[in-house]
């Protein structure tokens, strides 16, 4: 049986100070049993969150890795450093990653395979821009990200890998896609996954929506069938919307 799943995405927010007060304001929320909540601060304070956090349910997670075990890359971080933190999961292919730092399709398989080499549980993001849904060509572009970074793994890996579809146009932009639109391209998601691996093993995929999900409106997209969660980035820096949000299942 597939998983519910918040996580929240912290990008380039909160200094070692401002982590320390949100974990604190995270620790006294009440939790609910049935979903799996993870957050992921910067790599600056991962360590300290990851130690504050070691005898609470909410798991802390890296935002990217590189695919690289080591070597002359400045500035990058990788899979062994991640999991010598004791980090166990990893965002990668997030639209900005994509957007602002040049990640392609190739790039990613990479970084998937050296994820999944370190035992590392993946949250695979990915999703189309405003034009590519204007011109109706969205499952198109969402069906090329999800093969040509992840299908050339065995069925098995599958059981590593969490889907999160994130609307482009509707991260941080305060725009969301409808329930039904949600619906209607997780159920998509899906179905590819299962012409690939089988119903089985599609089955027991979480998929994640992103895109400006708020307490007002978690409820309803987490209420459809093939919506298993949601990857939460402005509102997940508030400990009481975060809550709210994991407890609209």
């Amino acid at each position: 049986m597939r998983k519910n799943i918040v996580a929240g995405n912290w990008k380039m927010n909160n200094d070692l100070s401002e982590t320390e007060t949100l974990i604190r304001e995270l620790k006294l929320q009440n939790k609910p049993a049935d979903v799996e909540v993870m957050i992921a601060p910067s790599f600056t304070n991962l360590l300290q969150a990851f130690n504050t956090l070691k005898e609470n349910p909410i798991e802390v997670v890296a935002q990217n890795m590189h695919f690289a075990e080591s070597g002359a890359y400045t500035g990058e971080v990788s899979g062994p450093m991640l999991k010598s933190l004791g980090i166990k999961t990893v965002i990668l292919g997030h639209s900005e990653r994509r957007a602002y730092f040049g990640e392609t399709d190739e790039m990613l398989a990479k970084k998937v395979d050296a994820a999944l080499e370190n035992e590392f549980r993946v949250i695979f993001c990915f999703g189309e821009e405003l034009k590519d849904r204007k011109a109706d060509n969205h499952e198109t572009i969402v069906e090329s990200q999800i093969k040509n970074a992840l299908f050339h793994l065995d069925a098995s890996a599958l059981k590593n890998i969490v889907l999160a579809y994130e609307p482009v146009w509707a991260i941080g932009t305060g725009e969301t896609a409808s329930p039904e639109q949600a619906q209607e391209m997780h159920a998509f998601i899906r179905k590819t996954m299962a012409d690939n691996y089988g119903t089985d093993v599609a089955d027991g995929v979480s998929i994640l929506y992103g895109g400006s999900v708020k307490p007002n409106n978690a409820k309803e997209i987490f209420s459809k069938p093939d919506v298993d969660g949601g990857l939460i980035g402005g509102a997940s820096l508030n400990a009481e919307d975060f809550f709210a949000i994991a407890n609209a299942f």
